[in-house]
Parts: C-alpha cells; structure tokens; sequence
C-alpha cells in the first residue's frame, strides 16, 4: 500500500547510508522524493526505470546557498511534505587539539544547514497547514562522549532547536520530530581513518535500515499522533 502517494518529499545526504535507506523508502511507499547530496547519481543509477526521484547536488556545508537551493527544490517539487534532515559529519579527537575551522565546519553541516533547510520549508508547509520534519540527531545529543565534544555539541544543538521549533510550528500544524540513533554502520566510519577506535565493532552497529524503518513509523504516523523524538540503540549496546 502506498501509504504516501502523492507525498512531497526532500532527503538532505542522501547518496548513502541513512539517508539513501530514508529515500528508498519513501520511493517505496509512493512519495515524490528530492536527493539532495553532493552525489546524487549513487542513489538514481540503482533506482528502476520509472522512479519517482530525482537528484540535487548540492554541498549543504556551502550555507550562504542553502536556503535559496531548498526553496527552489520545492518549487522544482511543487510543494514539500517532508523534509529528512539527515546530513552531518563528525569529528574524532581531544577539543584542545580542534582546529577553529574544523569546529566551525562540522556545525555548518549538522546544524546551521539545517536552520536554513528549515526556513526554505517551513513557508510552504505553513500555507498548507501540515508538513513533517524528522532531524536526525543522535544519541551524541544526550551524552557527552570523550573525544566527540564537537559532535555532541552540535547534536545537542539540533535537539534544542527541533523542541523550539517543533511548539513554534504545532499551531500551524506541522509536525516536528527527531531521532538519536546509537552507533549506525555508515559510510561515516569511512571518513574518520585511524582515528576510530580499534574497539569499535560495526557488526554490532545499529544498520542504516534499522533507522529508516524507524523514521518511516515517525513519518505515517496517524495525523493526530507525535513522537517527540526517538531514541534508537543497538541491541547490542554499543554508544
């Protein structure tokens, strides 16, 4: 059953991981889905003839672009329904040792791209009177981790921002939610080299599916239900 037919959908870092599980998704159950990611072929070229999706590259931590590159998706779109904000980065390593503009990097993606993602939707979804958005934080926003600090800082950010944002737009009728999941078997692990601990055990990783199943439950959820936000962890109990 395609419990989203005629749905709008954007899907910020969607050329893998979550993200790509997120959009494949919500192809699956009927929506007209936007790939927004600085490679969105990865996802089209596995897509069969006759999707319903179509790519947007686009480098969120550019923030000074983003607002105007999300409005123009949704009127691309015709409207929005959806928005994933999905795309982030991460950084391993003692705070005394961060570099400024590694700091200033990570919270251009994980937070001030999704502000703006936010002001690019938030009219359109305000004119039709309903809309969901799903921030994808982590459990990085509820517990400080050594060597994170950054990370956490700017996940903590993000849940501060979705619980404001969700009571200023729930008169409107939008509804606004967010998930931390636990460590998830991403590309992301890729992109840290030697700095992730050798303790580490992807295997026992929540997977990128897991996720998305959850955050599809938070997105047909029946139209007078919230989940306020979502704490998802392995079973196996890793971070």
């Amino acid at each position: 059953m395609e419990k989203l037919a005629g749905k709008k959908a954007i899907v910020t870092g969607a050329s893998s991981g979550i993200g790509k599980e997120v959009a494949l998704r919500l192809l699956q159950l009927g929506a007209q889905v936007s790939i927004v990611s600085r490679n969105p072929d990865r996802v089209l070229s596995e897509l069969p003839a006759g999707h319903n999706a179509k790519g947007y590259a686009i480098d969120l931590s550019e923030v000074q672009q983003v607002a105007t590159q999300i409005q123009a998706i949704a009127t691309d779109m015709g409207g929005v329904d959806i928005l994933i904000n999905n795309a982030g980065m991460a950084y391993i390593g003692e705070l005394i040792d961060m570099p400024l503009a590694e700091w200033q990097k990570l919270f251009d993606l994980n937070l001030t791209s999704v502000f703006q993602c936010l002001q690019a939707v938030l009219p359109t979804m305000r004119s039709q009177k309903s809309g969901t958005i799903i921030n994808v934080a982590s459990i990085a926003g509820k517990q400080g981790f050594p060597n994170w600090a950054a990370y956490c800082a700017s996940k903590f950010a993000l849940l501060g921002l979705t619980q404001a944002i969700a009571a200023e737009e729930q008169p409107h009728g939008l509804k606004i939610m967010s998930i931390c999941p636990g460590s998830v078997d991403t590309p992301l692990w890729d992109t840290l080299g030697d700095k992730v601990p050798p303790s580490f055990n992807r295997a026992a990783m929540l997977r990128p599916e897991s996720v998305a199943d959850a955050i599809m439950t938070l997105v047909t959820l029946p139209h007078d239900a919230i989940v306020n936000d979502l704490v998802l962890m392995p079973n196996a109990g890793l971070f």
